[in-house]
């Protein structure tokens, strides 16, 4: 585990976080702090903890809207899959029933062919 000091709120704070994730923990560290500092410009000094509820609250509600689209994406992306996949089996029937009728108009042809040859 590795060792991570951390500022929110012109405070420092010792994270740690296993290794190799130190960027990332340094990251969302930032992304609060700028959470903080939008709420703290907008409603003044109100207590350090009252400030980082708020500020992790917003984060939150961020989070549960990406959340909710990322999962109607995924419902799109299956009904196109759903769609596809109808599509590729009409494609096949269809493909189907044109080799059939391809066939039976040749032999009706060559019929056809070996009746006019053979006057």
């Amino acid at each position: 585990m590795a060792n991570v000091v951390v500022t929110v709120a012109d405070r420092p704070y010792t994270m740690q976080c296993p290794d190799g994730e130190e960027e990332h923990l340094r990251e969302l560290a930032q992304l609060l702090d700028a959470e903080v500092g939008r709420i703290k410009q907008n409603v003044g000094s109100i207590g350090d903890i009252r400030l980082l509820v708020m500020s992790g609250l917003m984060v939150a509600d961020r989070l549960s809207e990406a959340v909710k689209k990322i999962e109607s994406l995924e419902d799109q992306v299956a009904k196109l899959r759903e769609g596809r996949n109808l599509a590729q089996t009409q494609l096949k029937t269809l493909e189907t029933n044109l080799t059939t009728h391809l066939d039976r108009a040749a032999v009706r042809l060559e019929g056809l062919a070996k009746t006019l040859g053979e006057d």
